[in-house]
């Protein structure tokens, strides 16, 4: 999508996994239209690490993140972006997740405070699933879920963190007015 003129781009980074041509992974809406179908079939990998779940923005601008089996397509929904697994769901961390797991990769993830706030996370030093989660969980994060994996970037130059190399298949990002 075009970037609106007198926007200036304050934060992005990876918003999901996606497929080798670049294309998202599960259900994408981009400004109400849904550009690639729910996804709730079996596979392997992490998106389909069940649960796995959507992250979606309604009309009013509010963040919800739910599991793939209890996402209901309305539309009140702007943008929304399938992935996996939930790391935390209901204020329970993934049950296949274990505490001191050599599974360790950088991480991103995005989860949402009780304030309704959003909370994005990005490791950059490996981390395991249990520990990902668990922070989230710390931050009060009643959901939380995994976004992508060892290819992630993230763009903050406020934080002097700009990682602008690597493939993008769905991108989220935050804009302010100049």
């Amino acid at each position: 999508m075009a970037r609106p003129k007198n926007q200036k781009l304050v934060f992005a980074t990876n918003g999901g996994m996606y497929n080798k041509d670049l294309s998202p992974q599960g259900l994408y809406i981009e400004n109400f239209e849904i550009k690639n179908q729910l996804d709730t079939s079996d596979g392997k990998g992490n998106f389909y690490l069940k649960p796995n779940g959507i992250f979606y923005i309604t009309k009013d601008n509010k963040g919800i993140i739910c599991t793939t089996e209890h996402f209901k397509a309305t539309k009140n929904i702007k943008f929304a972006t399938q992935s996996g697994p939930m790391l935390v769901i209901d204020n329970v961390i993934h049950s296949v997740f274990n505490e001191g797991s050599k599974n360790l990769n950088i991480r991103n993830g995005v989860g949402i405070l009780e304030n309704g706030n959003l909370v994005f996370v990005m490791s950059k030093n490996e981390i395991n699933f249990y520990d990902f989660a668990f922070y989230f969980k710390k931050l009060g994060c009643k959901n939380a879920l995994y976004l992508d994996g060892y290819v992630s970037r993230t763009y903050l130059p406020e934080e002097n963190w700009i990682q602008t190399d690597g493939n993008f298949g769905v991108i989220i990002g935050v804009t302010n007015n100049k």
